[in-house]
């Protein structure tokens, strides 16, 4: 998994009043959790551009003030109505230990569905799954180029290894759906099939109706 730095400075006081002088300022407050007690710092806003404007996920080297953390991001909060970034939490992640995240999933290649007149849907855009830092991928891959109109992948038939999907097994990830287009085809294809088995059926009826001529000779 890709990783990222963020630079950020200890809190020296914590609270509501330093909380916001520290956004009035540019800055972002927030909280490292998982070692043995909970690490207050802050970080400028612009440190977070490059991993919460992108549906990517990342391993987060946190420097502060030298020493580095290696860390997840594990919740952010937002302002209602200014979509200011109010504080983020992190999770410490050791390389011994297994995380739970979310990974977003990417399809490959063109659903055959799709060339028959079906409409490729995702049902789930990201899949919690569980490993060590270290076996992390960036992107969960389907390759969808063997779907067929109503076939769809489910989270039970993905298999990776060292990798955890605790997403319900049933859960459908991907489908080919059937357009209201290839349905009129579907149904006029039909129709005419149906026509052309009561035609045959009826040109075998009359055949065995007719009796046999012969031609007498003297």
């Amino acid at each position: 998994m890709k990783s990222v730095v963020i630079k950020g400075k200890k809190r020296e006081a914590v609270g509501k009043q330093n909380s916001k002088l520290l956004r009035a300022e540019g800055n972002v407050p927030c909280v490292l959790y998982g070692g043995e007690e909970p690490l207050h710092f802050y970080a400028e806003f612009n440190e977070f551009r490059k991993i919460v404007y992108t549906p990517s996920v990342f391993l987060i080297d946190v420097d502060i003030e030298g020493t580095v953390y290696k860390a997840l991001v594990q919740d952010t909060q937002w302002h209602s109505v200014n979509e200011q970034l109010l504080h983020v939490d992190f999770l410490l992640v050791k390389d011994d230990k297994p995380i739970k995240i979310e990974v977003p999933v990417v399809t490959v290649g063109l659903a055959k569905g799709i060339k028959e007149g079906g409409k490729l849907i995702s049902n789930l855009r990201r899949l919690k799954v569980k490993a060590l830092a270290k076996d992390l991928p960036d992107t969960i891959e389907i390759n969808v180029e063997e779907l067929g109109i109503g076939q769809s992948v489910k989270v039970s038939d993905l298999k990776v290894e060292n990798l955890e999907f605790l997403d319900t097994k049933s859960n459908v990830i991907v489908s080919v759906n059937v357009t209201r287009l290839a349905k009129a085809a579907m149904a006029e294809d039909l129709e005419a099939e149906a026509a052309e088995a009561a035609e045959a059926a009826e040109a075998a009826e009359g055949s065995e109706g007719e009796e046999p001529t012969s031609e007498a000779t003297e």
